[in-house]
């Protein structure tokens, strides 16, 4: 999963949104690299499945909503029980939507919030004083959609554009308490929620003009970035947001013309 080792052994590290994508390529990730990895997401058999094959002593999956203030504090107790400890925290869980404003509704806009703003805030609460007493950290898996604007995405850039904010400010408050906050922004990503839309050649072409590097994103690019700001290399970084996009925001958002 990475190039490069990162010792993370006897770290407790609690993924999010673990059971797929982007969350599941961290989780395989921090267990490559020997951490103690705990899962969350709302589908107990999806988390179940994505730990296939992996050791039991130092994996554990726990289905949850981190939209609920009970269920998040729950989760990070069942984490410091199971592994003594929680050392890194990936808030990874993500709720999504596009579409007209107006059309979309209140409905859609508390079912985002809920998960990316609301999720954020319970879990990070229940988290912080853990890796204030371990010197731990926390990184937020954001979107390069969180720092500009989209069609169609009001709703989603704005929730993600709170968490960035979030990342900015705790980072200030906690860094004289030994912990540190980061966040890394991937652009289009393959997962298996998007994997249908490569089928598409127009929309991929469209997707890839836009990308210095003529494709989308794997989980698999990002997961190394997160492993990165967790790790001791990046012990002077706190308060950052690394862009693993591809060079998507590189550009001035004008079509590449040849």
């Amino acid at each position: 999963m990475t190039h490069n080792s990162y010792d993370f052994s006897g770290k407790s590290v609690l993924v999010t949104g673990g059971g797929s994508g982007i969350g599941k390529a961290i989780a395989l990730a921090f267990l490559d690299n020997g951490a103690n990895v705990t899962i969350s997401g709302r589908t107990e058999d999806k988390l179940l499945a994505a730990l296939e094959g992996q050791p039991g002593e130092r994996s554990m999956a726990v289905a949850s909503d981190v939209g609920d203030p009970d269920a998040a504090a729950a989760l990070v107790r069942a984490v410091v029980e199971r592994f003594g400890a929680l050392d890194v925290l990936v808030s990874n869980a993500a709720a999504y939507a596009s579409g007209d404003f107006v059309d979309l509704g209140l409905e859609q806009w508390r079912r985002i919030s809920r998960t990316n703003i609301d999720g954020f805030v319970y879990l990070a609460r229940e988290a912080l004083p853990e890796l204030e007493r371990v010197g731990g950290n926390l990184v937020v898996t954001s979107s390069v959609s969180a720092m500009r604007g989209d069609w169609g995405q009001a709703m989603y850039n704005a929730s993600k554009a709170a968490v960035l904010n979030f990342v900015q400010s705790l980072a200030l408050d906690y860094g004289s308490r030994g912990v540190r906050i980061n966040a890394v922004a991937p652009a289009f990503t393959i997962t298996e929620l998007t994997e249908g839309l490569t089928h598409d050649d127009a929309l991929m072409a469209k997707v890839n003009n836009r990308v210095a590097l003529g494709r989308p994103g794997r989980p698999e690019d990002v997961a190394p970035a997160v492993l990165f700001l967790a790790s001791a290399d990046a012990a002077y970084i706190t308060g950052s947001t690394l862009v693993v996009d591809g060079g998507t925001t590189a550009s001035t958002g004008q079509s590449h013309i040849e």
